[in-house]
């Protein structure tokens, strides 16, 4: 399965940001936009997270020990999960239009969107991130896979709390409401 692993789920997640940077192009402008180093940390913590994922033969074989048992039922469940979690992302990237952006931004004439998968969760892009990571360490079945998934949540959470931060600085009362209405990441827990 692991030769199956190394090109099915690369091929998955690189069409994945094929398709996220084809869609950056038509976005509207920033007015507001987060600092360089918080977007390197991001960044470097995903591509991080990435390599714990993609590394072949991994050095360190503490790594390696196997939380799931090997075979074909964990890597088609994760591979599912990893489908899954992308497709709503991509979902919401869709729903989100023009007002998307890969840092934490407010746009020039930035809407609030609350429908969609956005009646669902506040921040469904970093739902299905997260669920496609996950589906992908279900898949490697190796503990390197939930070092991975930390690393992604612990990432976005901190970039989902400086959105809502700004969120609520610019659309007040309204963003305020949404917000105790409807979780951020995860229906009914957070």
């Amino acid at each position: 399965m692991n030769y199956i692993y190394d090109y099915l789920f690369l091929v998955t997640w690189i069409s994945y940001f094929v398709y996220w940077r084809l869609m950056a192009k038509d976005v509207k402008s920033s007015v507001r936009t987060e600092s360089p180093l918080s977007r390197l940390i991001r960044a470097i913590s995903i591509i991080l997270a990435f390599l714990l994922l993609w590394i072949p033969k991994f050095p360190i074989s503490l790594l390696t020990i196997r939380f799931l048992p090997d075979g074909n039922l964990f890597f088609w469940i994760g591979f599912i999960v990893t489908s899954g979690g992308l497709y709503f992302s991509v979902w919401a990237r869709k729903h989100l239009g023009k007002n998307w952006s890969q840092a934490v931004t407010i746009k020039d004439d930035h809407q609030l969107i609350t429908d969609g998968p956005y009646a669902l969760v506040r921040h469904p892009i970093y739902t299905g991130l997260i669920v496609g990571f996950i589906g992908s360490s279900i898949a490697l079945g190796e503990l390197r896979g939930l070092i991975s998934d930390f690393l992604v949540f612990g990432v976005l959470l901190y970039k989902l709390r400086l959105e809502d931060k700004w969120l609520l600085d610019q659309f007040g009362e309204s963003y305020k409401i949404y917000s105790q209405k409807i979780d951020a990441i995860i229906p009914f827990i957070l």
